[in-house]
């Protein structure tokens, strides 16, 4: 049996949804599961092994749609500078080290400017290769053993767009090329491309993924595991045949709000499988709060009982308890840094509570686009010396540092973050919403779960100060080394060895 886990895309500050698939996999080794992890997205900044290798994957576990289609293997990137730049056309070349991992060769009489991209990984290997005439983007090259693919640019709205993807086999000859089109606005849907293979052509995005599917040859005995089914959704019910197949449950899954006695509005990333419940074999939710809602859900509104297990996304190998003092006062939070995770409510809230508990740290670990924005807040409010911006960091053994964890998410499925801070003895502030702070805060035992109701006009600056009065009552009022054992015990149960007997129970009963 293998098990196929259907992903999109994937990056450098990825998702819950891929460091859950990433967990996935190395249960699955410990099992001795073979397992393979899909992503469909186009992905065209970094070689897609730096981007699951980060993450743990196996390079043999990893399917990209695209580089499946070519001969080449999932590989790191091999090619020296000297070894790309020999295809650059006849110099004389004035060669610069313009940062960032990236070198300019520039032809002064042709006003040609090639960039060379090197690996982030693999810092002395190319990447990939800008070529610029004229100001004007033409060419992008993407390495790995060789070149993968290349994009052809045409200038449009005042910048190049991609007219062209071309993917080669290894020895130079063209697997099948991607044609897109950017007139109106479908090209952001995945509607304005063709593909055209040595036998066929596709005229659409969806028709190339159903191709896709296909030509996996899943089995029969094999098993389907969609984390996400945007797009691929519809192609995988279609051709899964006598496959069985199951969704996992990454995020709530709908809007309470619009829902009432007669009728439920499923969130629009799991609208698809809620009802065509009769092609998949099992649900899987990362909580039992959540599995106990949606079943509760489908009998009342579709009078049916679906397989729903409650198999946490992460596991702890082990509870980490800290081999010295933990650093008075400090507090921490670890996220994306995306609107949705409201941080910049925990700056304000930590610049309130300040007043009150001079010593207090705060340290945000994580990257994303509110990073700027992070960044105005603490100087605005010259809190430099106690609010640091800590970057993407290798979390394992920096959680038991801290005397507490704070969260300001207002929707958080399960929250890998939340784990593994209990799993280090951390006390806990967050808001009383579905389905990880429920999970991992017990109230005025390991921390407080504080009032939120959900809605389009949030009062910003009540939820702050109930942030704050929290924080605030975490140093002054709580017994912390009793709310520390408190979160050991609720880690528990998210022991790899209990989490791996979780799963090992579905897949027998499949």
């Amino acid at each position: 049996m293998v098990v196929y886990n259907f992903n999109q895309g994937i990056g450098w500050a990825s998702s819950g949804v891929e460091y859950a698939q990433s967990y996935r996999g190395k249960i699955f080794r410990k099992l001795g599961v073979d397992a393979r992890f899909i992503f469909t997205d186009m992905i065209r900044g970094d070689n897609i092994q730096e981007l699951t290798r980060n993450l743990q994957f196996e390079d043999r576990e990893v399917i990209w749609m695209y580089q499946f289609f070519t001969d080449f293997p999932i590989a790191p990137c091999s090619l020296t500078e000297e070894q790309v730049a020999a295809s650059f056309p006849e110099g004389p070349w004035k060669i610069n080290d313009i940062g960032g991992g990236r070198k300019q060769y520039v032809h002064e009489e042709q006003k040609l400017f090639i960039t060379v991209y090197f690996s982030k990984m693999y810092p002395d290997k190319v990447s990939r290769v800008e070529y610029v005439a004229g100001g004007c983007l033409l060419r992008t090259d993407h390495y790995t053993t060789g070149l993968l693919f290349s994009e052809f640019f045409a200038p449009k709205d005042g910048e190049g767009k991609p007219y062209e993807r071309r993917f080669y086999n290894q020895n130079g000859t063209i697997a099948f090329e991607e044609f897109i089109s950017h007139e109106g606005d479908d090209y952001e849907k995945n509607r304005n491309l063709l593909y055209r293979f040595p036998k066929r052509t596709f005229y659409s995005k969806e028709e190339f993924v159903e191709f896709f599917v296909c030509c996996l040859q899943i089995r029969p005995d094999d098993l389907i595991i969609a984390d996400r089914t945007t797009l691929v959704g519809q192609a995988i019910f279609k051709y899964h045949g006598r496959t069985k197949m199951g969704v996992v449950v990454h995020a709530d899954h709908f809007s309470e709000p619009m829902t009432d006695e007669d009728n439920i509005l499923w969130n629009n990333y799991y609208e698809y499988p809620f009802n065509h419940t009769a092609d998949l074999s099992f649900f899987i939710t990362s909580t039992k709060r959540q599995k106990e809602v949606m079943e509760e859900q489908f009998q009342k509104y579709y009078h049916i009982k679906p397989r729903i297990a409650a198999i946490p996304v992460g596991s702890l190998d082990e509870l980490k308890r800290p081999e010295k003092p933990r650093r008075a006062y400090s507090v921490l939070t670890v996220s994306r840094l995306a609107g949705e995770k409201h941080v910049d409510w925990l700056c304000r809230a930590v610049i309130q509570a300040k007043e009150k508990v001079p010593k207090l740290q705060f340290d945000i670990y994580g990257r994303g686009v509110e990073e700027e924005n992070l960044r105005k807040i603490i100087q605005e409010h010259h809190a430099e010396e106690y609010i640091h911006l800590m970057g993407h960091r290798d979390m394992a053994d920096i959680y038991q540092n801290y005397c507490a964890y704070i969260a300001a998410s207002t929707s958080e499925g399960f929250g890998l973050s939340l784990m593994e801070a209990v799993g280090s003895g951390l006390p806990m502030v967050g808001f009383d919403v579905p389905y990880g702070n429920q999970t991992f805060i017990r109230p005025n035992e390991n921390g407080y779960l504080l009032d939120f109701e959900s809605g389009e006009n949030l009062d910003s600056k009540e939820l702050v100060e109930e942030l704050r009065d929290a924080i605030v009552k975490l140093f002054t009022e709580a017994d912390l080394p009793s709310f520390s054992e408190v979160s050991y015990q609720v880690a528990e149960e998210y022991l790899t060895a209990n989490v791996e007997a979780k799963m090992k129970r579905l897949l027998e009963e499949l």
